[in-house]
């Protein structure tokens, strides 16, 4: 059984709450009907012992885009955003442990869009410093909605219930992720992350328009792969691909760069490892052992030293 981490603190209400105190009314939106935005950002720490976390801004502005379009009202700025993360980071850093945030407008008034007030909550996770191992990976039964009915564009918990049954769908296959096709049987996402494939040396992803969320861990890719002189294609993805891809992983901000050693109970045929070698450097930017121009970090103000 899962056990999972109960911090000390939260950021709710505007200031450091113990964690059980915590809650949300039984009458509210964010409960009633699972209205909420979010996002979430890893941070690592450097080999200066400084603390990083990855395109701060960008989350922040996928917050924003993801409150406009589900009309919740956002007004906190750049900077109180910012200051809310390092007051929760500066409490419950450690120094031998990564850490997963997670940024979430709960609307807590309002009725039907009327009236909404919406109340900005952080949780922070401490992760393990090392690299994913590789994984099973199936293809869900369960389809990604469209554009008109939950946009994928949205970072809201309501868009992962169909990833929630995925998941249970592949755990009782002995796959620890899933894929979600879409409405015309091309491969959308992962249940948290995005997929990329390599055929003959080429990376391949799908474009947001096919189902997959607006990725800031793929642009992080993207950028590296450009930097390596891989090509890097957005296009559409057939289902079928994914049997005769030389590699595939999965990416996300929590995914990381997962590497994937099976595709529906059939071993990938391991033709490249440029997705291993992707990886590699990845973890090698993120945790300052090198640096590319592309994947800015936002250091924070810590108590703990490594």
């Amino acid at each position: 059984m899962v056990k999972l981490q109960q911090p000390k603190f939260v950021y709710m209400g505007g200031k450091l709450r113990l964690w059980d105190e915590a809650s949300l009314h039984i009458g509210c939106e964010a409960v009633n009907r699972g209205l909420n935005v979010f996002e979430g950002i890893k941070g690592y720490w450097q080999n200066d012992g400084r603390f990083g976390v990855v395109r701060l801004s960008h989350h922040y502005e996928r917050l924003c885009r993801s409150a406009r379009l589900l009309h919740i009202p956002f007004n906190h700025t750049y900077e109180e955003y910012c200051s809310a993360i390092y007051e929760l980071l500066g409490e419950l850093l450690g120094p031998d442990r990564d850490m997963w945030a997670r940024t979430t407008l709960f609307v807590t008034e309002g009725y039907w869009g009327e009236n909404t007030v919406a109340d900005l909550a952080v949780t922070a996770y401490h992760m393990d410093k090392r690299i994913p191992e590789p994984i099973n990976l199936g293809v869900s039964t369960w389809q990604r909605s469209s554009d008109v009915s939950l946009p994928a564009r949205i970072k809201t918990s309501t868009n992962y219930q169909v990833a929630r049954l995925a998941r249970i769908e592949g755990k009782a296959l002995g796959c620890q992720d899933m894929v979600l096709l879409n409405q015309w049987g091309r491969v959308a996402e992962a249940t948290t992350s995005c997929v990329l494939i390599v055929r003959e040396g080429v990376i391949y992803t799908p474009h947001a328009t096919e189902g997959a969320l607006e990725s800031i861990t793929i642009d992080i890719v993207e950028a590296i792969a450009h930097s390596e002189g891989i090509k890097f294609v957005r296009r559409p993805i057939d289902r079928t691909e994914l049997l005769v891809a030389d590699e595939i992983a999965l990416c996300g901000t929590l995914a990381e760069i997962t590497l994937v050693k099976s595709i529906e109970g059939l071993p990938l045929n391991k033709k490249s490892d440029i997705l291993v070698r992707l990886q590699n450097q990845y973890f090698q930017i993120v945790r300052g052992l090198s640096s590319h121009p592309f994947v800015g970090l936002t250091f924070v103000p810590v108590k703990c030293p490594v």
